[in-house]
């Protein structure tokens, strides 16, 4: 080694410093800057890992939404029971993703829930200044299917407009809180409700006091402008989906449920069986397993 020429020495160098860099910030969002010195105490001892950019073990958590999360019609007729809410709940047969990262004490203390009831995605920006200021390190967001619940199609939201309202609730919480973190669940398969739901007949007189009528309204109509209405609700929500996807790819620290709850075969076990609607207990319990799988995972 002694014998080596300084110009071998510092191609060696070149060479160490182009393999440092290629090892370093595409995986993790920042780079780590590695000595130049060539000694073998250095070269013994193991280089400073980086700081992964998601952080899968959050110790605060902060629920946005609507009355999906706030556990609307699972515990009592009418009434929010947010206690078995997926996100933020304490119920144990829910076992709430809170509860799963941050422990039953941890969860009563440094977790909120600011989801509200009919909420829509217009509602969103405003929840999200609300959230910023408990200084969470996650953020759930479930929100979607009060815009394609509508009194009929044509009043859903457009998709322009919801883009444009998640879009300005993501800015608001980046404004004040750059590095929390963000989960997003898709929107539920509606048509999927409605073709469970319509097996019960209960279910069916429930839905028509008016609960979803743009795609519950009439659930045995089969004929041809009926099948039209519901196909067009179900294709607004799969571009809602598209949207909530889009928007969270260009954030480092967003990920969405890659569709998970959308394609979650759920069935009338899962369901409200006060409305046949919202999730029931069962129903919470499986999206917190969805949503608990996404923020643990190695990768998005």
């Amino acid at each position: 080694m002694r014998k080596r020429s300084h110009r071998a020495r510092a191609a060696l160098a070149v060479a160490t410093a182009a393999v440092l860099s290629l090892a370093g910030c595409d995986a993790f969002g920042g780079g780590g800057g590695g000595g130049t010195k060539d000694s073998g105490a250095s070269a013994s001892r193991p280089s400073a890992r980086p700081t992964p950019v998601w952080d899968r073990s959050p110790d605060s958590i902060a629920a946005v939404g609507d009355s999906i999360t706030r556990g609307f019609d699972a515990c009592a007729v009418l009434s929010d029971c947010p206690e078995v809410s997926w996100a933020t709940g304490s119920d144990a047969k829910v076992d709430s993703l809170a509860v799963r990262l941050l422990g039953v004490t941890g969860a009563a203390e440094r977790s909120w829930n600011f989801a509200e009831t009919g909420a829509r995605m217009s509602d969103l920006p405003e929840q999200m200044a609300q959230a910023a200021t408990r200084g969470p390190e996650l953020v759930t967001v479930m929100i979607g299917a009060n815009d394609a619940c509508r009194s009929s199609a044509r009043a859903m939201t457009s998709v322009a407009a919801f883009r444009a309202d998640f879009e300005e609730a993501l800015a608001t919480l980046r404004t004040a809180l750059p590095k929390t973190q963000v989960y997003v669940a898709s929107v539920p398969n509606l048509k999927r409700l409605w073709s469970e739901g319509r097996t019960n007949p209960l279910g069916k007189e429930v839905w028509k006091l008016g609960i979803c009528p743009s795609m519950l309204g009439n659930a045995d109509d089969l004929s041809g402008l009926a099948t039209l209405r519901r196909d067009k609700v179900q294709k607004r929500v799969e571009a809602y989906n598209a949207v909530l996807k889009d928007v969270c790819a260009k954030n480092r620290r967003c990920r969405f449920d890659g569709n998970a709850v959308f394609d979650y075969r759920f069935d009338t076990e899962q369901l409200s069986h006060w409305d046949w609607f919202h999730p029931g207990r069962n129903g919470q319990a499986r999206l917190a397993e969805i949503a608990y799988r996404t923020v643990i995972a190695q990768k998005p």
